[in-house]
């Protein structure tokens, strides 16, 4: 039998980088109250081999991918971006056939790959430097006997492979887990006064390509606020790319809405995009989120059901409603949550990321002499919005009584148009500034986003009680949760004429 391939382990490390000279005295931490013992490990020989794109992509996001060898933590470490001083660092531990090798030749592990996928896209994995380190390291323990930080005193040698090789000393200060944040800046400022200065670079690769000639810099911001917008909607797109990958809970339902806020800021704006209503990238964005969201709308099942059943008295719930409704939408999660991640790997999404960043970096057209770009504004996007509201009553006051199913649907449909206006109007207000009509487009669009997912319930709820009805099941708790479902959707209607009313009041002050 072949033996299981260990599983990739995550933490967040808390760390930051000095830089000293040669002939700097490594400090002493004697006379700190929060530090009653020190311990000097045996010194160690560090060396790794860094993988990155042609295009040095996980370099521009602030992300290293090394295999090392020597020390305590030997193996594939792969390091990204979690706030001021911290990273998370995914580890995987090295090759059994290959434990000391560092030659270039080696293959990054697929599964670390997967993870950073969004970045790197279909782009190979090759050195693009070797680090090695020469560390003394000093363990620092508090008054209760618990290890507070890890201070190291770092001799480097390093060379890009289209570079010569570089010297350099470093000390590299790392909180430990359940550290003080208060601490950590008691021990930075006694390494400042030790004479080291904070590190002008984040990673030591970092420091090895600007050397050779690679800027690492993120670009300045755009001046324009809807291409801010959209670099920031990008970002976010990427990050909650790796989350999904991890199924971490809630997180296709996120990059869904992040994927549709992207659109709907293109759609809106075309002066500052030089898009058109029938670009491509728009069709892609709309289909990538249909994609997400057969699994997100299985994903909101599930927890509205569960949590539906739960609140209902015992007696209520009647025969295997809970396996049809609960574990059938988990089920079908899954199954959506596969296809999203085959969706993900393909081409046709990595060309859409390539070209989401290229419009999200680039200004705006250059028009000719005296024709005004079309932007997006509150106004164009409030009156867009105002239209689907007049649409949608007048279509409910001309609907024919005899025809009360056709009229539901009709108002329902009608509704969820104006949810898309008004998901259009919070991100262009959202994007230009105006925080207060954002607000209350956003409640606008979370009551109608209440009333659609009631929408989409009642549906699988029929659905489901015939499949019950079919095989001899009690039926009774479907009917109790379709009639939940519609008080929820009246409320939401009932709630939303005075939500109206408070955008267009918003609207006007703005």
């Amino acid at each position: 039998m072949a033996a299981t391939s260990p599983e990739p382990s995550s933490y967040t490390e808390t760390e930051r980088k000095f830089e000293v000279v040669a002939s700097t005295v490594t400090p002493s931490f004697e006379g700190l109250s929060s530090i009653a013992r020190v311990e000097r490990s045996p010194s160690q020989q560090l060396d790794a081999v860094y993988f990155d794109t042609p295009r040095r992509d996980l370099a521009r996001h602030r992300m290293t991918l090394r295999r090392r060898t020597g020390g305590p933590d030997a193996g594939w470490h792969l390091k990204m971006p979690a706030g001021p001083d911290a990273r998370t660092e995914v580890r995987l531990p090295l090759e059994d056939h290959a434990a000391d090798d560092t030659t270039t030749q080696s293959v990054v592990p697929e599964r670390l790959r997967d993870v950073v996928l969004a970045i790197v896209r279909d782009s190979p994995l090759a050195s693009v430097a070797r680090i090695s380190t020469s560390r003394s390291v000093e363990l620092l323990y508090g008054p209760d006997g618990s290890a507070v930080a890890e201070f190291c005193d770092d001799q480097i040698t390093a060379s890009a492979d289209a570079g010569g090789e570089q010297r350099w000393r470093e000390w590299e200060l790392e909180l430990t887990v359940g550290g003080v944040p208060d601490t950590f800046d008691r021990l930075t400022h006694r390494l400042l006064d030790a004479g080291a200065l904070p590190a002008e670079y984040g990673s030591k690769l970092a420091r090895v390509l600007a050397a050779s000639g690679f800027a690492t810099d993120v670009p300045e911001s755009s001046a324009d606020p809807l291409h801010r917008a959209v670099a920031k909607q990008v970002g976010q797109l990427l990050d909650w790319d790796r989350a999904v990958r991890s199924d971490v809970y809630d997180s296709v339902h996120q990059m869904r809405v992040t994927t549709r806020r992207i659109r709907s800021l293109l759609q809106s704006s075309e002066g500052s995009f030089g898009i058109t209503n029938d670009e491509w990238i728009l069709e892609e964005l709309r289909a990538l989120a249909g994609v997400l969201g057969v699994a997100r709308d299985a994903e909101v099942l599930a927890q509205r059901y569960e949590h539906a059943l739960n609140d209902l008295p015992k007696a209520n719930v009647c025969g295997p409603v809970r396996e049809r409704l609960v574990e059938g939408a988990k089920r079908h999660y899954q199954n959506g949550w596969k296809r999203s991640l085959s969706a993900m790997g393909s081409p046709r999404y990595f060309r859409l990321l390539d070209t989401l960043e290229a419009l999200a970096a680039a200004e705006p057209p250059v028009l000719p002499p005296g024709e005004t770009p079309k932007q997006a504004t509150i106004d164009g996007a409030y009156n867009r919005m105002r239209k689907a509201t007049k649409a949608a009553r007048a279509a409910a006051d001309g609907t024919e009584a005899d025809n009360a199913a056709q009229a539901e649907a009709d108002n329902d449909e009608a509704l969820h148009r104006i949810r898309k206006r008004a998901k259009q109007l919070r991100y262009t207000a959202a994007a230009t500034g105006a925080k207060k009509v954002a607000n209350r487009a956003k409640k606008i669009q979370t009551l109608l986003g209440e009333h659609h997912d009631s929408v989409v319930s009642r549906s699988h709820l029929v659905r489901q009680a015939g499949l019950a009805h079919a095989a001899g099941e009690d039926t009774f708790t479907y009917g109790l949760l379709y009639q939940q479902e519609g008080d929820l959707a009246q409320r939401c209607e009932d709630l939303l004429d005075d939500a109206l009313k408070k955008l267009d009041k918003a609207v006007r002050r703005s």
